[in-house]
């Protein structure tokens, strides 16, 4: 088996994260899936932000929820990380769609309502990603796991994986309560036989956010199904020694 490298905001250790520039380069990188995060805008677009304001990541400030698409593409995505990335811009979840689709790209969305419902915001994104073809490459992933309770409810074969931080009592069996295909932990939460049980239970097992070399190598050895890393030009690299 090996271990897939998916591209956390693309790749975001040196570009600014979440821009179809670093989603690009991602690619460049060996990456075998996108990572990203949805949001609505006040108009009810999904677009694509992290935080649920614009503050850190662009030249704008407030809620993601309080702007039009059309005036949160007015804001620079990029400056932040440089001058020369300064029109960069903050892509809509259909152009990731328009550009991920042709290739052989997986795609993993983390729905970011935690603060925020955004009602509605789970069927406008199988709706997207119906659209353009790509159910079966796509997993969705939250902190929320109720919505990935209700993706589950509106297309039955599609991938769900909870995301988690704290340590759960019993995952395999929460992730099979609740339809999910495998689990997205804290890399910090994982130990060999956590690993060797979730497969036992025919669960795959993504870990967030394992940046360090010596992190990569572990994880890999233990047969993680995928790193999330905002580093996956190193991933590959470390992978590639690893499979010789």
């Amino acid at each position: 088996m090996t271990t897939h490298i998916i591209a956390h905001r693309g790749a975001s250790g040196k570009l600014p994260e979440n821009t179809m520039i670093a989603y690009v380069q991602a690619a460049k990188d060996g990456a075998d899936a996108i990572e990203l995060d949805v949001q609505l805008t006040k108009d009810r677009i999904p677009i694509i932000m992290h935080d649920e304001t614009v503050d850190r990541t662009t030249d704008g400030y407030g809620f993601v929820k309080d702007y039009t698409a059309k005036n949160l593409k007015k804001l620079s995505a990029g400056s932040w990380k440089g001058w020369k990335y300064r029109r960069a811009e903050i892509p809509t979840l259909e152009e990731v769609l328009q550009w991920i689709a042709p290739t052989r790209l997986d795609l993993v969305i983390e729905f970011k309502n935690n603060l925020f419902p955004y009602a509605g915001m789970e069927r406008l994104t199988i709706e997207l990603i119906e659209r353009y073809g790509m159910m079966e490459r796509t997993i969705f992933s939250s902190f929320n796991h109720d919505s990935l309770i209700k993706i589950k409810k509106m297309v039955k074969e599609a991938q769900t994986a909870p995301l988690y931080s704290k340590p759960i009592a019993n995952p395999a069996q929460y992730a099979k309560a609740i339809g999910a295909a495998g689990v997205h932990p804290y890399f910090r939460l994982l130990t060999p036989t956590l690993v060797q049980t979730l497969h036992e239970n025919g669960l795959l097992i993504r870990p967030f956010t394992v940046n360090q070399p010596h992190l990569m190598e572990a994880l890999i050895a233990w047969g993680v199904d995928g790193l999330i890393t905002d580093e996956p030009a190193l991933a590959a690299k470390i992978r590639k020694k690893r499979d010789g």
